[in-house]
């Protein structure tokens, strides 16, 4: 089973005992998180999404991605800004798709 689901803006491919890195979602660890923004599941395409198809996971861990450097620069200005981002996570384990 295989389905297509959208959360944090960005669409995922998930099949059963899947780990994603997602967006950070308010869940504490060790709970189970209920996804029903479901595009597809099994090849049954929604409008814009499945009626009744949840996907089911459980919450493994939070955390902060990689550092990234912004560097901004305007040439002949003297204007220079250093500025460095870690974007949070959660790292999640697909348990079941239902629909």
């Amino acid at each position: 089973m295989y389905a297509i689901i959208e959360t944090g803006g960005k669409q995922y491919y998930v099949s059963e005992n899947d780990v994603l890195y997602i967006e950070k979602l308010e869940v504490t660890e060790g709970e189970e998180v209920v996804f029903d923004k479901v595009l597809m599941i099994n090849g049954k395409v929604g409008s814009p999404y499945v009626k009744g198809a949840v996907v089911k996971a459980s919450v493994e861990k939070h955390g902060k991605g990689k550092k990234i450097i912004v560097y901004k620069y305007k040439s002949k200005k003297n204007y220079h800004k250093k500025q460095g981002h870690r974007q949070p996570y959660t790292k999640v384990q697909i348990t079941a798709l239902e629909g």
